[in-house]
């Protein structure tokens, strides 16, 4: 098999074009490569400039997950740091975990954030929207948000063995109005799903304009965990 390492985009379509295998997500396309046998020729994103990004409204799906620190938003920097172990962030991407992986840890803070992908195909790049992303599963560049004013992420406790933990992130932005919108995302088991409300008087009102929409059917324990957050993230000075 051989890999190739594009140093730009226009190189990377030309592999695309070839026939080259987006390797993102290595660590679990391994396993079925090994099941099903290697393509010919993989390629990854590694040493593309866009691909590599880490920076206010963008992160490159290339980017390994111990990278993403400050310069990203709360919610978003604390759904990297609870995925894996240190050595498994150190190799899992973005591009990887969004698209390749069945977790999505990512996921529910780039639908907070409102995040529009950028996808690479042999003859284009365009924004895809990122249940389009989760569906059709094509090669992630990157992704681009306008930054909230305030965020924030929880994971509750899992049990060993058992579903994956859920978890809720929220973020609050400008709408076009000059009003404020929260948008709030969890995943509970192995779906996700994603709500938004306007932010009202207070936080008990806009809590109780989001238990109006389909998150108000998650069972009793999810639903406190998205009130306690939501929550929290409206009382912070940044969110009024």
């Amino acid at each position: 098999m051989w890999l190739r390492l594009p140093t730009s985009v226009s190189e990377a379509q030309e592999f695309l074009a070839a026939g080259a295998v987006p390797i993102g997500g290595a660590s679990l396309v391994w396993a079925t490569w090994q099941r099903d046998g290697f393509p010919q020729q993989a390629m990854s994103l590694r040493e593309v400039p866009e691909a590599n990004v880490v920076g206010r409204g963008t992160l490159g799906a290339a980017v390994v997950l111990s990278r993403i620190g400050e310069d990203v938003p709360e919610v978003l920097r604390k759904a990297a740091a609870t995925v894996g172990t240190g050595a498994v962030r150190r190799t899992a991407t973005v591009g990887g975990n969004i698209v390749g992986s069945t977790l999505r840890c990512l996921l529910p803070a780039a639908l907070a954030l409102d995040a529009r992908a950028t996808v690479l195909e042999p003859d284009q790049v365009y924004e895809m929207d990122l249940a389009e992303v989760v569906a059709k599963r094509p090669l992630l560049l990157d992704l681009k948000w306008d930054e909230p004013s305030v965020s924030g992420y929880r994971k509750l406790a899992g049990e060993a063995g058992g579903p994956p933990p859920f978890v809720v992130a929220a973020a609050v932005h400008a709408d076009a109005e000059g009003g404020r919108r929260l948008r709030v995302a969890v995943r509970d088991g192995y779906e996700v799903l994603s709500e938004s409300a306007p932010c009202e008087a207070t936080p008990e009102d806009t809590v109780a304009a989001l238990r109006r929409t389909d998150l108000g059917a998650l069972d009793p324990v999810a639903w406190t965990a998205v009130s306690d957050q939501v929550t929290e993230v409206l009382t912070r000075p940044s969110a009024g």
